[in-house]
């Protein structure tokens, strides 16, 4: 679903108030489910520093980072579509484009997702 939204971004058009919808809740979705799965990972991280077992929180911090990174990868991927072509084609749900630009722009200015 990402692909397809990436397409419609990347058109230089104005999207409708439907398609705003579709892309915010595509973007909520795809952001959500590696966000969470990053609390995962974190979380046993965590455990595994507990128990002392050195080796498991040394591969789980590896996969810990990859997450991270593809989370970074799709915030980059919505600000440049915000940037370079839904900001400068809107000129109605300007707010909606801000907001995502906001939510992006703070999670990754705060750091790890918390």
């Amino acid at each position: 679903m990402v692909e397809p939204m990436k397409k419609l971004a990347g058109m230089d058009v104005e999207l409708t108030a439907e398609e705003r919808n579709f892309l915010s809740v595509t973007y909520k979705n795809v952001i959500g489910a590696t966000r969470a799965s990053w609390r995962i990972i974190s979380s046993l991280e965590q455990k595994e520093g507990n128990k002392g077992g050195e080796d498991k929180q040394k591969m789980i911090g590896k996969y810990q980072q990859m997450v991270e990174t593809e989370l970074k990868l799709i915030r980059g991927d919505v600000l440049d579509a915000l940037d370079k072509h839904l900001i400068p084609a809107a000129t109605t749900g300007l707010v909606s484009c801000h907001l995502w630009e906001g939510e992006s722009v703070f999670i990754d200015t705060h750091g790890k997702d918390k």
